[in-house]
């Protein structure tokens, strides 16, 4: 449960530093989420909507479905990460496992799109892959603070108005 908690702090770290760069660079959001919701209707021939796969309703709910899978990929990636670090002994630094974290998520993330023919990563540019690794490290690091910090013991704390006798 600590890695899924973790995952789910890392997803909005991951959604926020994605966005943040959506405002400094003016970049327009990724058609991935949704192309990939487009590219499991058609597979399994399931409409989204009774209007059609290009109504604005079918539209509105493949945007819904692929942030939706975003979410999943990030708490999935949190349990794994969670059930991976349970077993490794506290020799492993910090950093090594944020690196993990991060790795992980993103090819939780991109390996699908690939395997479905939905991107090619081996097309990507420089730009394109710094744009995917950045907020996948940064999920990385706030994975495993969180997670550290999740199932670590709780300390005694001291309240500040407790008198010293």
């Amino acid at each position: 449960m600590s890695g899924v908690l973790a995952g789910a702090a890392a997803t909005t770290a991951l959604n926020a530093v994605t966005y943040l760069d959506m405002v400094l660079r003016a970049r327009p959001a990724s058609s991935t989420p949704e192309d990939t919701v487009r590219k499991i209707e058609n597979v399994t021939h399931l409409p989204l909507s009774a209007d059609g796969p290009d109504s604005e309703a079918a539209a509105n709910r493949r945007e819904g479905l692929g942030a939706l899978l975003g979410i999943a990929t990030g708490l999935g990636a949190g349990a794994v990460y969670g059930l991976v670090r349970s077993r490794l002994g506290r020799e492993v630094p910090l950093p090594v496992l944020a690196l993990g974290a991060g790795l992980l998520a993103n090819v939780g993330s991109v390996a699908p799109i690939a395997a479905m023919g939905v991107s090619d990563p081996r097309t990507w540019s420089a730009a394109d892959w710094i744009s995917d690794l950045v907020p996948h490290l940064a999920f990385g690091a706030v994975t495993t603070l969180m997670f550290e910090r999740l199932s670590s013991p709780p300390r005694r704390r001291r309240h500040w108005l407790r008198l010293r006798s």
